[in-house]
């Protein structure tokens, strides 16, 4: 039996020309609006949480936001609006795992 591990795609903080995307808390912005896209459902009142299908992080000091494909699966839009946010801000994507090495200018 092979198990396959989900897809995922890292949306990184820097542009295709190599520059670091402002403002700095752009990855915790989008997670936050992504944060209502989860397994189960919601709960009024609870302490915000990200979702766990997109999950801000640093990878060697670059911002960045983690994806899962499992977000696809439970609402395509939501997907298509992170993809659409990297793509229409010239963010690098990387599916799998991101490259050590990324110039920030």
């Amino acid at each position: 039996m092979v198990l396959q591990t989900p897809k995922k795609v890292y949306i990184l903080g820097v542009t295709h020309s190599g520059r670091a995307f402002r403002p700095s808390d752009w990855s915790e912005r989008l997670a936050g609006v992504m944060s209502q896209f989860r397994p189960g459902k919601v709960v009024p009142g609870r302490h915000f949480s990200y979702s766990p299908w997109c999950v801000p992080t640093a990878i060697n000091g670059t911002r960045c936001v983690i994806v899962d494909e499992a977000l696809r699966k439970h609402n395509v839009m939501a997907w298509d609006f992170c993809m659409n946010f990297a793509k229409d801000n010239e963010l690098q994507t990387f599916e799998g795992v991101p490259p050590t090495q990324h110039p920030i200018k």
